[in-house]
């Protein structure tokens, strides 16, 4: 295992939902601060490592570091805990799981409840299940054993190690968009090694994206930074398994290369840059058209301060929002070159305004 595959994997091991990204923050500067000239954190928990302060323009590279969880908001007199979802949920997934819960004294285990298919009626057989009809079991005998392991408003993960597929598949919770963060990491640790001429990059991993895609962390990260040009890791929809649709998705494989949105928040003059070095660097692509928002921090950066031409760059995810999200691994490394490639062409005299 590489260095590299071995900091990706600490990565989505570690949990870190939306607004309680400490865990995997603190593993991404671990990393990087090993490589870029300078690391930063800010009150909003973004993580911002640099190369070449002093140069321009600035670019700035955002890949969010949360990602969906529960969050408990009950301790009922048999101990069992009740919860809400952090992010986009389908609660059909959430049934019969085990969990993590970050807990004030170190990680507590649970497992998800619900009634057994045996003691149901028909009518709740059929019936959706919903969070509201959940519970956690952590194996307390009553309320007090639980709340001196646990406490309301602790958040929680579901208990899903990564794990390395053939093919050079990877299968994990929190991939969306724990390798959002990654890839920027990695871009950054190319650019160390062989340093961009002008610009002055800026790396981030953005907090609170699940929960606020139109601002939180990126927002503030944005501001922060002041950069010239943006460019957004996430990942998107792959459409390679049984029943997808194509004439809605577009076309996208795993192990396709990285995906560029088109239109909304993206700057066309750095859409059609991300093509070029693209091809220069001989990275197989596809186009992804984007009417309206994007669903990533690029909504956030795009319109940010006076306006920040950027770019959105996304990696082909299958079964998105679930225990078991899969990518392959090279769209990863793909993409962290594409990155670098696109840092090393610009000047002070880049320009972006559409003409």
């Amino acid at each position: 295992m590489t260095s590299a595959h071995d900091f990706l994997k600490r990565l989505l091991d570690s949990p870190g939902p939306s607004g309680f990204e400490i865990a995997p923050a603190r593993v991404w500067r671990e990393e990087v601060q090993s490589f870029a000239d300078e690391l930063r954190a800010d009150a909003h928990g973004n993580s911002v490592g640099i190369v070449n302060p002093s140069g321009a323009p600035r670019l700035m590279f955002a890949g969010h570091i949360d990602e969906i969880g529960l969050q408990l908001t009950h301790v009922d007199e048999e101990g069992f805990c009740y919860f809400a979802g952090i992010g986009g949920w389908d609660p059909q997934v959430l049934v019969g799981q085990r969990v993590v819960i970050v807990g004030p004294k170190g990680p507590v285990h649970g497992v998800i409840g619900k009634k057994a298919p045996h003691l149901m009626k028909k009518d709740e057989f059929d019936k959706v299940s919903q969070i509201i009809d959940l519970w956690i079991d952590i194996g307390a005998a009553n309320r007090e054993e639980a709340l001196q392991r646990v406490r309301v408003g602790d958040p929680a993960v579901l208990d899903a190690a990564s794990q390395d597929f053939p093919g050079g598949r990877l299968v994990s919770r929190s991939i969306d968009n724990r390798i959002g963060a990654y890839v920027v990491a990695e871009a950054l640790r190319l650019l160390a090694k062989d340093r961009p001429k002008h610009a002055s990059v800026h790396a981030v991993a953005t907090t609170r994206e699940e929960i606020a895609y139109t601002g939180g962390g990126a927002r503030t990260s944005a501001v922060g930074i002041d950069p010239q040009v943006a460019l957004v890791v996430d990942v998107t929809h792959a459409t390679d398994w049984p029943g997808a649709d194509k004439k809605q998705g577009g076309d996208h494989k795993l192990g396709g290369g990285p995906v560029f949105s088109r239109g909304s928040a993206v700057n066309p003059v750095v859409f059609e840059m991300l093509l070029r070095c693209a091809e220069e660097e001989q990275i197989p692509y596809t186009v992804q058209a984007a009417p309206r928002d994007t669903g990533t921090d690029a909504d956030a950066i795009h319109n940010a301060l006076r306006g920040i031409p950027t770019g959105l760059v996304s990696v082909p995810n299958r079964y998105m929002h679930s225990p078991n999200e899969m990518v392959a691994i090279v769209d990863l490394e793909r993409s962290a070159r594409l990155l670098a490639a696109f840092a090393r062409k610009l000047t002070p005299k880049s320009d972006f305004v559409p003409r």
